[in-house]
């Protein structure tokens, strides 16, 4: 993260100046209101506002609590110690990103001068607004998020170790300026920018760390969504299974599990979308396109086609290019 952005988030609060009076507690009413630690996000953030950022507080062991938003917390400088569910020990290094759904329990072990974060305060609601943008990408950028949201005995964080990818870096300093000066059109503007942070996570699967069972099956549908986004032309079940190291049946009961879907179907909706974007956007000759998007039977790919538009890939074409 650039200097100016450091030196104008390294002085100390109110708070930390407190603390390093000798009073060592954090004061709750600052949090919350209720009798259980639950971070409130009207405690957190101005009324009509869907994200908002504060740094952390440094100096004190933050006890665990819970939060009712989504919470990402990216490093800026030196590093901090998370328990996360009681159990799981997480340390956040310089330049990475750790995501917290609304549902885990979270505890932070004092931080020195140095180390500094930066908590992005997240309401559900902001990604329904982000999804739109997301869903034209990817069924991973949707997986993603859902584990944000959703309320699960699994999972419940991701911990991103990005700190050398330059476009993941940028952008989280971009939605940090854009936070702090809050210029014109800044809904939008963040909005765009939390959209293209979401879009390059999801190529950085293999940064998440994994170590902790509980993500292990999210952390493995990733991989098994990133390999169909990427190799959606020729992608089979068996090859994912052999790169996974399990049976093909055992690939199966893992997908519909995790996603409610099979294999085949997340796979003909890669190859769908992809073809309404070929359709859509160049000239190709339909049957080119076919072969592109992976499939060898073309009555098969226009029955399936039909069957989801309720229009053949010709009149989809004609219709899209007489609303132009």
């Amino acid at each position: 993260m650039r200097s100016s952005l450091i030196e104008y988030l390294k002085p100390v609060t109110e708070e930390e100046a407190r603390i390093l009076s000798g009073d060592g507690r954090i004061q709750r009413e600052l949090y919350t209101t209720g009798p259980e630690f639950t971070v409130d996000s009207e405690k957190m953030m101005e009324k009509g506002r869907l994200i908002d950022i504060r740094k952390h507080t440094r100096f004190i062991a933050f006890p665990e609590h819970k939060h009712n938003y989504i919470e990402i917390m990216y490093m800026c400088l030196g590093s901090t110690v998370h328990v996360i569910n009681g159990a799981t020990e997480v340390v956040l290094g310089e330049g990475d990103l750790l995501f917290l759904n609304q549902f885990s329990s979270h505890e932070i072990l004092p931080a020195k001068e140095d180390d500094i974060g930066i908590n992005f305060v997240v309401l559900p609601e902001f990604f329904d607004e982000v999804l739109p943008m997301l869903n034209q990408e990817n069924a991973l950028s949707s997986f993603l998020i859902s584990t944000l949201k959703r309320n699960t005995d699994t999972a419940g964080y991701l911990h991103y170790h990005v700190a050398d990818v330059l476009p993941i870096q940028n952008l989280v300093e971009n939605l940090v300026w854009s936070l702090l000066n809050r210029q014109s059109n800044y809904r939008q503007i963040n909005q765009t920018t939390m959209g293209l942070l979401f879009m390059q996570l999801v190529n950085e699967t293999d940064r998440i760390e994994s170590g902790n069972p509980e993500q292990y099956s999210e952390v493995f549908i990733m991989q098994v969504l990133k390999y169909i986004e990427e190799n959606y032309k020729t992608a089979s079940l068996g090859e994912i299974a052999l790169r996974m190291n399990q049976s093909d049946s055992n690939m199966s009961k893992i997908v519909k599990n995790l996603t409610g879907r099979t294999f085949k179907e997340l796979l003909q909706d890669k190859r769908m979308r992809q073809a309404e974007h070929l359709l859509k956007d160049t000239r190709l000759p339909i049957t080119d396109i076919i072969y592109q998007v992976g499939y060898d039977n073309t009555s098969y790919f226009h029955r399936i086609f039909r069957e989801l538009h309720g229009m053949s890939p010709k009149k989809y074409r004609d219709t899209l290019a007489y609303g132009k």
